[in-house]
């Protein structure tokens, strides 16, 4: 996101230039400095690691197995350290092709990588092929072969091609403006980046570098040994995402999570700071509970919808308690959320904490807690509870799973046909209709599958249909102006006609209503093994959704991506707690709360960067001496309408032009 320069000079900015040069030199001291790949890796990850410019280091206990080819891999490194090194070269001139050079080395880097993995598949097949090992033996192997892969020097290679790749390219207008769209990232992207670097740190420092050898490694040995164990930490939280079982995993953990976030953003929105997610939960796993365990089972199908609405009903009506005493009385409602959580886990423990209770001398019955000594309630009918996603996805014959690409045609139709109907009134819907009509006649097309199964349940859907509906009230009605004017000003908005209180108690409902619907995934969507309320429901991802409405800068596309995020570090945590002994999951608990606070000081990224003046306001080359505005024409058309007073965007570039008006205002003027 950097300006162009002038028109008579059509290489890249100073700034895109500092940051290729920062990005490839970064590259260059990683692929000096760190492992270039794994080429295989032990249960306990121990790896044999391959360096750039030296050797093999072998630290497993075993130096029999036989390694993939390193050759091929080192050469295609040794060709991007020169690529890298020449684009680095040319960011410090500032010359027009860098980019061109910083894109090759990221694709040689990952042309590494895919030959590297290939020939760790094949040694994968050939010990399957083997029937002379034994079966423990070619697990083991297996293990070993499947755990090798890029490292730290190809990681940085391929990141840092990229980014100078990109700088380059944003002295040409049109990738100016592309990447300039994406400049809401940079406080997560810097966030997420610093957080990691702080918790790589950490690692370091509780955790003693992998040596199964039990020879003494020297400097340089110990140095790549433990440069390999920080990546070895993250690619095992970020593994989830490789393979389907931990994804669907992830999605099962990141499913409240959306929910939760939506109902802090969209509070954020409205400029009110909701800390009561976790008691509008609770609220709403109770209706839902209430609803689908004691209403009449000859309800039928009405059952699960009914429950759905309870559970939203409970959170909206939790939600709303405090913006009514906000709009009413005024008071703050942080304190109010703060004790209505504490309110509604003492109405959850009164429930079914215990079948009788004592008022006033006498014992009453409470026949909600399910008879034993956990405190649950009875299980909801078999028609309240929402089938899980497999289910719903699997159009498989005679027990076979297969999963259905409906869904996958239908979005491709949505996207493909959105941009042509842009201009079209209703282009939408139509373009939604579209998407419906190609899901329905290819639904049954599917692919074979093999998956253990999964608790993802249709929770997921409903978290999904509230993002559409987050961003369709916010930005596409009056009611979602209404309330946006209302968070950037109250008393702007009700100088313009807007009720702000109404607008408040609107806004913490329907927050409410977002967090209760949550309470829909453990209860109906038995995502704690069973379909009933229990004591266990974690409702602590009420507070975790502050963070992912941070991280995702209160936008709904943004929620879900932080809470895929957290999801599948989430997930990758277990296994990181398995594998060593120094880390456990906790290291997700410290990256989650780094990236809270990296966020809420603005990625220490200068205001300039994340949110830079108008061009014609900063004047010629806004931050940048030697550079004009984003847009070449700016200047042109400024000076064109000089007569005007006005620039292109109807700002005032000349007071002076208006001021023999100034005496004489027109009438309607303010």
């Amino acid at each position: 996101m950097c300006g162009v320069t002038d028109l008579s000079d059509s290489r890249p900015s100073r700034t895109a230039a500092r940051v290729a040069q920062v990005a490839s030199g970064a590259a260059l001291l990683a692929l000096l400095l760190t492992p270039l790949a794994a080429l295989g890796r032990t249960f306990d990850g121990a790896p044999v690691l391959l360096h750039l410019f030296g050797g093999l280091l072998n630290l497993g206990s075993t130096t029999d197995v036989r390694l993939p080819p390193a050759g091929p891999t080192q050469l295609l490194g040794l060709t991007s350290f020169a690529l890298l090194l020449a684009t680095f070269v040319g960011a410090l001139r500032r010359q027009r092709w860098f980019w061109m050079t910083g894109l090759l080395a990221a694709l040689v880097s990952v042309a590494a990588v895919l030959l590297l993995n290939r020939a760790l598949g094949d040694e994968v097949a050939r010990v399957a092929a083997d029937t002379t090992i034994r079966r423990p033996v070619k697990i083991r192997l297996r293990s070993f072969y499947e755990g090798g892969g890029m490292n730290l020097g190809l990681f940085f290679s391929v990141l840092g091609g990229l980014i100078a790749a990109g700088a380059g390219l944003s002295a040409q207008r049109v990738w100016w403006e592309r990447l300039n769209r994406l400049r809401g990232l940079l406080v997560p992207a810097a966030a997420i980046a610093l957080a990691i670097a702080v918790g790589a740190v950490v690692v370091l420092l509780v955790q003693e570098p992998i040596n199964q050898t039990g020879a003494a490694l020297g400097t340089w040995g110990a140095w790549l040994a433990r440069t390999d164990l920080v990546y070895f930490v993250y690619s095992t939280l970020f593994a989830p995402i490789t393979s389907l079982n931990p994804f669907l995993d992830s999605l099962k953990l990141a499913t409240p999570l959306i929910f939760t976030g939506l109902s802090v953003a969209f509070a954020f929105r409205t400029g009110l700071f909701n800390i009561g997610a976790p008691g509008q939960l609770t609220m709403g796993a109770i209706a839902a509970m209430l609803v689908g365990v004691y209403a009449p089972e000859s309800l039928g199908w009405l059952l699960l919808p009914l429950s759905i609405i309870a559970a939203g009903a409970g959170g909206a009506l939790w939600g709303a308690i405090p913006g009514l005493l906000k709009a009413r009385f005024g008071s703050s409602e942080v304190i109010n959320t703060i004790m209505l959580n504490y309110i509604a886990a003492g109405i959850f423990v009164f429930l079914i904490g215990s079948n009788e209770f004592p008022f006033l001398g006498k014992t009453y019955n409470l026949p909600i807690k399910a008879e034993g000594y956990e405190a649950q309630s009875a299980e909801l009918h078999e028609a309240a509870r929402l089938p899980t996603m497999l289910d719903l996805l699997n159009v498989g014959k005679e027990g076979a799973m297969a999963l259905s690409l409906g869904w996958l045609f239908a979005l491709i139709t949505y996207f493909v046909a959105r941009p042509f109907l842009r201009r079209t009134r209703q282009g939408g819907l139509l373009a939604f209709i579209a998407a419906l009509l190609v899901g329905a006649l290819t639904w049954r097309i599917g692919v074979p599958i093999n998956i253990a199964g999964s608790q993802l349940n249709a929770s997921f859907l409903l978290a999904l249909a509230c993002v559409a509906l987050f961003g369709t009230l916010m930005w596409r009605t009056a009611t979602g102006y209404a309330l946006r004017a209302v968070g950037l000003s109250p008393k702007a908005a009700e100088y313009g006609g807007i009720s702000v209180a109404r607008g408040t108690i609107l806004a913490m409902t329907i927050a409410g209503m977002f967090a209760g619907l949550a309470g829909t995934h453990y209860v109906q969507g038995g995502a704690l093994d069973d379909y009933r309320l229990k004591q266990n429901i974690p409702v602590n991802v009420g507070f975790d959704g502050i963070a992912v409405a941070l991280m995702g800068q209160s936008t709904p596309a943004g929620v879900v991506a932080s809470s895929l995020l957290f999801g599948t570090i989430d997930t990758g945590g277990v296994d990181a707690d398995l594998k060593l002994d120094g880390v456990n999951k906790d290291i997700v608990t410290v990256l989650k709360a780094l990236i809270v606070l990296f966020i809420a000081a603005g990625g220490f990224l200068s205001r300039r960067v994340t949110d830079p003046p108008p061009p014609q306001l900063a004047g010629p080359g806004g931050s940048d001496p030697n550079a004009t505005s984003s847009l070449p024409n700016v200047a042109q058309a400024s000076r064109g309408q000089a007569g005007s007073g006005q620039g292109t965007d109807g700002i005032d570039t000349d007071p002076q032009a208006r001021e023999g008006q100034t005496s004489a205002p027109q009438q309607g003027s303010l």
